[in-house]
């Protein structure tokens, strides 16, 4: 049987034609089965929606089989593989494709390797009379996938990593200072020190423990609440801390650690700085099908231009808590959801806090 392969620069580095091979199909039926194709290869060619990819590409081009394979040189064929000495041949010519990227023959069996990011990944395998136009806009419909499965994997990556640094993310200084007190008290309160040891190990806990991806508001509270038990024995009578919750948000989920940093960020560059006594106040209410947390301190505030920079990543030492805390919650919920800071000089800052009481997918582990 006459086989064929293509080079990768034939696949998939080729200027798109003015002509579409699918000019003449319903636009909608097209864009949906290329939309489909990307969602099922989230996970790469060796994923569970791989078989699912290679029926959306066999539906595209009308062809009696596709295959695509990884670099294990081993096909996923939709329905199934080629009958006979099609079956033998298919797999020759991959493995032709991916160790040596041999060119010859003709259709009707025609074999694409995959490049993403200009590495090769594997190859799209076609059997039946197709244009090898066709097959070629295929294989940069699947390769522009592959990139964009990884791309996402890559920024998924990266919030994690930022996340895992956010959580080591403990002042040595407010460390210090909370031991320092409780060991001071040891003699003089030693009922007073033992339970702010027991809120230090809550606090160090919470901070550093794996956790799911998703908490409690309850828990996320009960963490401020003895963040704040600690530094109000660090702070003394310079922080005054009121803290309310309604009890229909307690169980809402929500992305674990998103309100300590941003109680965190309000003693640290609120009040620490200033002079005299400072408040800090957090609340938790239920505004129709949202549940809304603020956290609104008294002291130094800023520019509110510098409040647009921090949650853009671009505010130094502090941006990094609220920065992850934003893109995280737009990411979970979308766009229209994240941080609101409401600041100026000598005013304060409040941070706001909205997000679904229910959403699909967003369970506490």
């Amino acid at each position: 049987m006459a086989v064929s392969a293509d080079r990768a620069s034939d696949a998939v580095r080729q200027p798109a034609r003015t002509r579409r091979p699918w000019a003449r199909t319903d636009p909608v039926a097209v864009l949906s089965a290329a939309r489909h194709i990307a969602d099922e290869l989230r996970d790469g060619l060796g994923g569970s929606g791989a078989r699912a990819a290679a029926r959306g590409v066999r539906r595209l081009l009308d062809v009696d089989c596709v295959g695509i394979a990884d670099l294990s040189g081993r096909p996923i064929w939709a329905p199934a593989a080629p009958p006979g000495e099609g079956s033998a041949a298919a797999d020759e010519l991959v493995e032709q494709v991916l160790h040596t990227e041999a060119k010859g023959g003709r259709p009707p069996l025609l074999a694409l390797p995959l490049h993403v990011h200009h590495e090769l990944a594997g190859v799209l395998v076609v059997f039946g009379n197709a244009r090898r136009s066709a097959v070629r806009e295929a294989a940069r419909w699947v390769v522009e996938s592959l990139e964009r499965a990884r791309l996402e994997a890559s920024a998924e990556q990266a919030a994690q990593a930022e996340l895992r640094a956010l959580r080591a993310e403990i002042s040595p200084h407010f460390v210090y200072n909370a031991l320092t007190v409780i060991s001071a008290l040891v003699s003089s309160e030693p009922d007073r020190s033992r339970e702010l040891m027991i809120d230090f190990a809550d606090y160090i806990r919470y901070s550093l423990a794996r956790h799911g991806e998703y908490t409690t508001v309850a828990d996320e509270f009960h963490a401020i609440e003895t963040y704040l038990a600690l530094q109000r024995a660090v702070l003394g009578e310079r922080l005054a801390v009121q803290v309310r919750v309604a009890p229909e948000v307690l169980a809402v989920a929500v992305p674990y650690l998103v309100l300590q940093p941003l109680v965190e960020n309000a003693i640290r560059h609120g009040i620490e700085p200033r002079a005299g006594t400072g408040q800090v106040t957090v609340r938790g209410e239920a505004q129709g099908n949202d549940c809304v947390i603020s956290v609104e301190d008294d002291g130094l505030g800023m520019d509110p231009a510098l409040a647009e920079d921090i949650l853009a990543g671009r505010g130094g030492s502090h941006s990094v808590g609220l920065a992850n805390v934003d893109r995280r919650l737009r990411n979970v919920y979308g766009p229209w959801y994240g941080l609101v800071v409401e600041t100026a000089p000598g005013e304060g800052t409040r941070v706001v806090v909205r997000i679904p009481r229910f959403q699909p997918g967003v369970m506490p582990g």
